[in-house]
């Protein structure tokens, strides 16, 4: 029997990560406990429920200068190349840019690979756009 996963993020604002992931990938939003709840973690889910839930946890120190081990590809334009593809992940990258995302740079296509426009979430994290 296949398990279930979550890819869990350590961050600085659980709901605001949470809300920037809802938004970026189209889950339902962050849904928290009845009552005063702080702010030391958040999660979504997809509302298909094919992919993963994300869950968001507060963590006293914040990312390191280190290369993620982990990132996620958001998969904006499976199946487009050349120009049909870099125009959709253009218009996605400043969609994300206005949600609080930084375009880091972009890694042109080559023989083997086409092209991604690698960004961060707004606490700096790595991600690319597919």
């Amino acid at each position: 029997m296949a398990k279930e996963i979550q890819v869990t993020y350590d961050c600085a604002d659980p709901r605001a990560q949470a809300t920037f992931w809802a938004e970026a990938l189209g889950y339902n939003p962050p849904q928290l406990p009845q009552g005063d709840h702080p702010n030391t973690w958040a999660a979504i889910t997809d509302p298909d429920g094919k992919g993963p839930r994300l869950y968001f946890q507060t963590v006293p120190e914040g990312r390191t200068a280190a290369k993620n081990r982990l990132h996620l590809d958001v998969r904006s334009a499976p199946g487009l190349t050349g120009d049909a593809r870099m125009a959709v992940l253009e218009v996605e990258c400043a969609k994300l840019e206005k949600l609080g995302a930084k375009r880091e740079y972009l890694l042109d296509s080559d023989d083997v690979n086409e092209g991604i426009i690698v960004m961060t979430d707004p606490e700096g994290n790595i991600f690319c756009l597919d």
